[in-house]
């Protein structure tokens, strides 16, 4: 294999020194900030920090509102990522096939990734919202059924759940699409000459060879519902009926800029990003086992 080779020694740091920048600016000092804060009592206009320990971590786990957002964001988690994951999959699929027009439905199908989540939140806003929304305004004419997700936790939480995977489900389409498109046709039409049925060709040949593209997205999409769908729901439920969709980005939000209390709120950054590191760590450990390289 041929080795690249730079005239000047320096060259390669220089090209890599950006994207170290944006990191260390990025992630690393916020992280580092938030930790910092975890155990201090900082005064929200200003002023100098008291050290408190662990006092901070102390009263968010014997908080039972904190357990509540801790389940919901499991909840959420779950439900957007196996929306997002299975369905961009089905669609893919579907979108793999010889028809006409094909290269204008796999565009249309990447269009809602360039959305932001808080604009597909105001979207839904205006399709669902019970007082000005377009579908509960149709649905009055046909049934006597009072659509009102905002009284009803289970409700709002599908909403949020639909909304949010519907944001991301573009992505995963093109690394589906590119991955289906991957497969070599001549194992597809030897499966078909042994007379392998439609679903048995997708149980035991599609599945199992883009089976690393479909760990990578549940990976993203799980780390992607814990830290990127706060716009979602702060635009469509503001964590509500009552907390029913308040999950633990949103809550830490809703403490630190709302609440004021920045100590209780960069405890809650330090623990989400634990539980997303070991989520995605046992993720490796375990669920990889299963993947066909």
């Amino acid at each position: 294999m041929k080795r690249t080779v730079f005239a000047n020694r320096w060259l390669p740091y220089l090209l890599v020194l950006p994207q170290v920048l944006v990191t260390l600016v990025f992630f690393f000092w916020p992280a580092g900030k938030s930790l910092y804060l975890s155990f201090f009592k900082s005064a929200p206009f200003g002023g100098n920090d008291v050290f408190v320990g662990l006092d901070n971590f102390r009263q968010l786990l014997t908080n039972p509102d904190y357990y509540d957002s801790v389940v919901n964001s499991f909840i959420f988690a779950g439900g957007v990522t196996a929306l997002s994951v299975g369905g961009a999959l089905l669609v893919a699929t579907l979108a793999n096939q010889k028809i006409r027009g094909l290269w204008f439905y796999r565009t249309a199908l990447l269009w809602p990734y360039g959305i932001a989540p808080a604009v597909a939140g105001i979207i839904f806003l205006f399709i669902f919202h019970p007082a000005y929304g377009i579908l509960p305004y149709y649905l009055a004419f046909v049934t006597a059924y009072d659509f009102n997700w905002l009284l009803k936790g289970w409700v709002a939480m599908t909403l949020v759940i639909v909304a949010t995977a519907w944001t991301h489900i573009g992505y995963n389409i093109a690394f589906f699409l590119a991955g289906l498109q991957g497969i070599p046709a001549s194992v597809m039409e030897a499966a078909s000459i042994d007379g392998a049925s439609p679903i048995r060709k997708f149980t035991a040949i599609i599945v199992p060879l883009i089976s690393p593209i479909t760990f990578y997205l549940v990976v993203v999409n799980m780390v992607f519902a814990f830290f990127a769908s706060f716009g979602v729901i702060h635009a469509v439920t503001q964590g509500g009926p009552g907390n029913a969709t308040e999950i633990m980005v949103f809550k830490l939000w809703k403490d630190g800029f709302i609440g004021l209390n920045l100590g209780s709120s960069a405890a809650q950054s330090v623990i989400l990003m634990a539980i997303v590191i070991g989520l995605t760590m046992v993720q490796f450990r375990f669920v990889e086992k299963k993947v066909t390289y």
